[in-house]
């Protein structure tokens, strides 16, 4: 509820609202505070009054005064009746009446003596009260959807003019339809004060996104602000429709897992008895909603369900699915195989759902799922694969490692960077790690790390002599040798140099063969243009054709052709 302050009330009092009603001025006050009424003289000057005196209205033709003022003297009060110590005049001949009340509303009249002129100026009153107060009583317990209900009553108490009340839900007003909204009004007039009180009830059918509505009255007093009631709400009833089954489960749910079932009914107030049933056996729960499956396992997978207890035929289900994952890898763990032969790696797998599979050798991923048709001392290293569907994940691995004979696969020599000694190479494969050992003393020996069951083993050598060197390399599984001739750093010396003198004699005689077909050339052309010559000659004298030619001059160019050919090879 709002009320108007004590200072909005005097701002009222000074600046009252004046209408012409009937021919006369109306001043409004405000019921049980001071009302000033004003007397009107118009151009007349206050000095030159000499009497002043306030009358009102009895009814009829009566009048009853209120006081008298002369020029230079008090003010004189006459009222006897129910004025009597409640009027005064105020500046400017103003009549103040405090107390107003509802049998103040009639006419005042403010009659003036000015010499022999008397003057009458009747003003109208009319006293406002706001309700003392707004609120809604008698509510219901519950609104039920479809049915006109009684909502509660509205009240405005002690007001003047009667309050007019206004229904609103969700600060949207309500208008009576004759359907889902009937308001009926009606005032009461206290017999003593002539105060009104205003009662406003409103039937309401509600529906069902009623249930968070909010519902007040208001009213729009005379003068002053609006007027609001406490907010009501009010719990709307409603038969249970639809029911819908939630499942609450740690994602993935796999085996262990716990499961919680939960039936949701959309009626008001909600049931508070359900049935759940769980695949095959009924379980019913009372003054709760929810239902817990624990420690479930794959066979928990299926369809569930949920019901009313007052009307079975109402239910709703669910599909519950247990994610699950196995896989067994043969043979796993760690094996040692023998060189050559196969092994047979399996990986089974059974999943609830669709996976991907992913291998790696010594951390390094795989392309493809290992085969091991033959094995080789390549094939040994840490192998594993890694199952996931969606979250789930599981691995497994295989350490394997491959034994048998060791064998030389590369025996080789070369000169040392500074020419000074040999550098013999020996590649062996085997496993477990072989001994390599030489047939000669060599230096700075030098020995790979042994990976994959390999490993390469250098000596350096500076050998005086043509020398025959062996390598010979052996586990528990047996032994291999191989043999390489390496010959002397001297004999190897001369033999660069014959064989640096051989290709200089071979490039002398080259270039002698080429200057000789140069020169045959050259003689063989000079003479061909000697022979030309004379020809042509010998053809002026006897007569022969310019254009002709004789045989001797095409077998000559022909020898000259195949001359220069010569030369050119």
């Amino acid at each position: 509820m709002h009320l108007l302050s004590a200072s909005c009330v005097r701002a009222l009092l000074f600046a009252t609202l004046l209408r012409q009603v009937s021919g006369l001025e109306t001043v409004i006050g405000l019921y049980g505070e001071t009302l000033e009424i004003p007397c009107n003289i118009g151009a007349m000057k206050a000095e030159d009054i000499t009497i002043t005196k306030w009358k009102y209205a009895k009814g009829g033709s009566l009048s009853g005064d209120l006081l008298v003022k002369r020029k230079d003297q008090g003010v004189s009060i006459s009222a006897t009746d129910e004025y009597k110590g409640r009027v005064s005049m105020g500046a400017n001949s103003s009549l103040l009446l405090s107390a107003a009340k509802l049998t103040d509303q009639h006419a005042f009249t403010c009659m003036v003596v000015i010499d022999a002129d008397i003057g009458e100026y009747p003003v109208n009153v009319v006293i406002y009260k706001t309700p003392a107060g707004l609120e809604i009583s008698d509510k219901a317990d519950e609104l039920e959807i479809g049915k006109l209900t009684k909502l509660g009553t509205c009240v405005a108490k002690d007001s003047n003019p009667a309050a007019n009340i206004t229904w609103l839900k969700n600060n949207t007003p309500l208008v009576a339809d004759g359907k889902g909204i009937s308001i009926q009004a009606s005032v009461l007039v206290d017999p003593v004060t002539g105060l009104s009180t205003t009662s406003s009830t409103l039937e309401f059918s509600a529906e069902k996104e009623d249930r968070d509505a909010e519902f007040t009255c208001s009213t729009q007093p005379t003068v002053g602000t609006e007027l609001v009631s406490s907010p009501a709400a009010f719990t709307v009833t409603y038969s249970t429709e639809n029911i819908v089954l939630q499942v609450t489960a740690r994602e993935p749910l796999v085996e262990g897992g716990n499961v919680t079932l939960k039936c949701l009914a959309d009626g008001n107030p909600a049931p508070t008895a359900f049935n759940f049933h769980l695949k095959g056996e009924l379980v019913k729960v009372e003054n709760a909603d929810t239902y817990t499956i624990t420690n479930v396992s794959r066979d928990s997978t299926g369809e569930y369900k949920c019901s009313l207890v007052d009307d079975p035929t109402m239910e709703a289900s669910k599909d519950i699915t247990v994610s699950y994952l196995d896989i067994n890898l043969s043979p796993s763990g760690n094996i040692v195989e023998k060189a050559g032969q196969a092994l047979d790696l399996t990986l089974q797998i059974n999943a609830s759902g669709g996976y991907k599979v992913t291998w790696t050798k010594d951390n390094v991923k795989l392309d493809k799922e290992p085969e091991f048709t033959k094995l080789t001392y390549a094939d040994s290293g840490r192998y594993e694969c890694e199952v996931t569907m969606g979250l789930l994940t599981q691995k497994d691995f295989l350490e394997l490692v491959v034994e048998g004979v060791p064998v030389i696969r590369q025996l080789s020599k070369k000169r040392g960077e500074d020419g000074a000694h040999k550098v013999l190479i020996c590649e062996v494969e085997g496993s477990p790690k072989p001994a390599v050992s030489w047939s000669i003393n060599g230096t700075s020996l030098d020995e790979s790390p042994f990976v994959n069951g390999k490993i390469t083993h250098k000596i350096t050598v500076v050998p005086a002599a043509n020398l025959t060197v062996s390598c010979s390399v052996s586990n528990e599984f047996g032994a291999d040798s191989r043999t390489i001739n390496v010959s002397s750093l001297i004999e190897e010396v001369r033999m660069d140099k014959q064989d640096q003198s051989d290709d200089n004699d071979q490039t002398k005689v080259v270039v002698g063969v080429v200057v000789g077909l140069l020169l045959a050339t050259v003689v063989i052309g000079l003479a061909y243009w000697v022979y030309m010559k004379k020809s042509k000659q010998g053809s002026w004298k006897t007569g022969e054709n310019e254009d002709g030619s004789s045989e001797e001059e095409k077998k000559l160019e022909e020898k000259v052709e195949e001359n220069s050919q010569k030369a050119e090879v």
